[in-house]
């Protein structure tokens, strides 16, 4: 069994809080993710035909630059790639790639903003997979929570589940794919949250990249297009877009509870709908947004009940300390 080395994890010493910084960082992140989707709608087979493994390299690769620098600049260059678990980080990778690249055929073949609406059911799913895998205890509140999540998941999906038509084809396959891609999203935070236990932050980040880089080259023999220098551009725009929002995410949670800044990840909606209308021309439909405000809803009462709890389990922990 391998020494623990004195700057793994538990030896971390996160930066005092700032709450109105996290969530400035927090919203920061979601504009910088939305806009990188944006990039990835209109590089993709519905746009300039760009494929999604193709996409996944680039994202992922130029990502690494922008990882290294802030590393550098934190002085963690030294520390901050070192992992204890190698096979931790590969298994959370080709789910993570899976989740990606999903994600990307998705925006492909559905309107942005349905496809960020169905996104929301991967903190969802996480309740379902942190009590199979991890054994947590889901209790009754949270339960019917994911129930009414699911509920406004299926609304989103209905008008999408049709056959007879092209369209209806490529509408069934984006809402298949775009289901997928959240149920990806949520076991590779099943993964994140084991490895969260021995491994930097930093280090999950980077071979992550370094995982779905390798992954989308893969790729390369199913189809890859050369690129237009406009292409080009908005390809190299993704990976560093993605590894900017990814330190930017990471420097939100560095600054305030999960609970508080967790609820400000459905920004992206209200960006989403900015962005599909003015951009695409996707005008939302009605049965889009009520499921989509079922979803919200659910989600953010599921961070809300977590914040009481965590609140109480604090209050229980300082009666129980002795005085004096």
């Amino acid at each position: 069994m391998p020494t623990r080395d004195p700057t793994a994890p538990n030896h971390i010493e996160l930066p005092p809080q700032s709450p109105f910084l996290g969530i400035i960082l927090k919203c920061l992140s979601v504009l910088v993710f939305t806009t990188m989707g944006a990039l990835v709608k209109a590089t993709s087979d519905g746009g300039l035909g760009v494929p999604p493994g193709q996409q996944v390299f680039f994202r992922s690769f130029f990502a690494i630059p922008v990882i290294l620098i802030w590393l550098a600049w934190r002085h963690e260059l030294h520390v901050g790639l070192r992992t204890f678990r190698p096979m931790g980080h590969f298994y959370r990778g080709i789910i993570g790639t899976l989740s990606m690249a999903l994600g990307f055929w998705g925006l492909a073949l559905l309107p942005f903003p349905e496809v960020t609406a169905i996104g929301y059911a991967a903190p969802l799913l996480v309740v379902i997979f942190a009590a199979m895998f991890l054994g947590e205890d889901v209790r009754l509140f949270r339960l019917s929570m994911v129930v009414l999540g699911l509920i406004g998941v299926i609304i989103v999906l209905s008008p999408r589940i049709s056959t007879g038509t092209d369209l209806g084809y490529k509408e069934t396959l984006g809402a298949v794919v775009t289901l997928g891609a959240a149920a990806c999203t949520a076991l590779a935070q099943i993964f994140v949250r084991k490895l969260v236990h021995e491994e930097r932050i930093s280090a999950i980040v980077f071979w992550f990249s370094i995982t779905s880089t390798i992954l989308g080259l893969l790729t390369l023999p199913f189809g890859w297009v050369v690129p237009s220098l406009r292409e080009a551009v908005l390809l190299v725009s993704i990976g560093l877009l993605g590894g900017l929002g990814q330190i930017l995410m990471t420097s939100a949670y560095r600054h305030a509870d999960a609970s508080l800044i967790a609820p400000f990840e459905y920004v992206s909606m209200l960006l989403a709908l900015a962005i599909g209308w003015f951009i695409f021309g996707e005008a939302p439909t009605m049965v889009m947004l009520l499921g989509a405000a079922l979803v919200i809803l659910a989600g953010i009462l599921i961070i809300w009940r977590e914040r009481q709890l965590g609140l109480e389990r604090s209050r229980q922990r300082k009666a129980m300390t002795p005085q004096g």
